[in-house]
């Protein structure tokens, strides 16, 4: 089995969003075997320090799946459940931001 943490991947497709002090990065990696996974990345920075704290999760596509239906299964929890009268739509002004990479044709 190929190491998917190797630095020698190549990122396909890059999405980027600001969430306040926060910014997550939604990136297409390919491995020297054509297989695709996506790295969730979230960045932060420490004030302490003055640098960037950063948190990585592999997914990878055995798992996408599964991944997609546990995530909408949750978000609809808290959507329908805990906080219906809620309006999620109010914060739409700061969707998805797109970095330079463009999509080859990978659509999630």
């Amino acid at each position: 089995m190929e190491d998917y943490h190797k630095n020698d991947s190549q990122e396909i497709f890059s999405k980027k969003i600001r969430a306040g002090k926060r910014t997550y990065f939604f990136d297409v990696k390919s491995t020297r075997g054509k297989d695709y996974f996506i790295t969730i990345t979230e960045s932060k920075k420490s004030f302490e320090e003055g640098n960037y704290v950063k948190h990585k999760i592999f997914l990878y596509k055995e798992d996408f799946n599964k991944f997609m239906e546990a995530l909408n299964e949750t978000v609809n929890h808290i959507k329908t459940d805990l906080m219906p009268d809620y309006n999620f739509d109010e914060f739409r002004h700061d969707s998805f931001e797109s970095n330079e990479t463009e999509s080859n044709g990978v659509n999630l």
